[in-house]
């Protein structure tokens, strides 16, 4: 079983779910985006690195296989649940504090 594409897939999955329960609803801001794709060119070049000269080894029984450069799309996957539900609990705790 691909259990890294599962549950790269339930991660983002959880995390729009999560957006909308909220309320913050930051998958709506045209400046989210923008903020991706920062967060992905730098993704690119570090993650690029560890992975292109092995630092970073997947177990091929594990993920699709599918790789953008040298970089499996399940971390696209995984880093993007990671900074938006930052960014979501972030807005949150913001919204509690005022």
């Amino acid at each position: 079983m691909k259990e890294y594409t599962l549950l790269g897939i339930i991660s983002v999955i959880a995390t729009v779910i999560i957006d909308r329960v909220t309320g913050v609803r930051i998958l709506e801001r045209k400046q989210f985006y923008f903020f991706l794709v920062m967060i992905l060119f730098f993704k690119l070049l570090v993650n690029g690195f560890l992975t292109g000269t092995n630092i970073v080894i997947y177990d091929p029984r594990f993920f699709l296989g599918f790789r953008v450069t040298s970089i499996p799309i399940e971390d696209f996957l995984f880093g993007f649940s990671m900074v938006t539900l930052t960014l979501i609990f972030w807005e949150r705790l913001k919204r509690e504090g005022s």
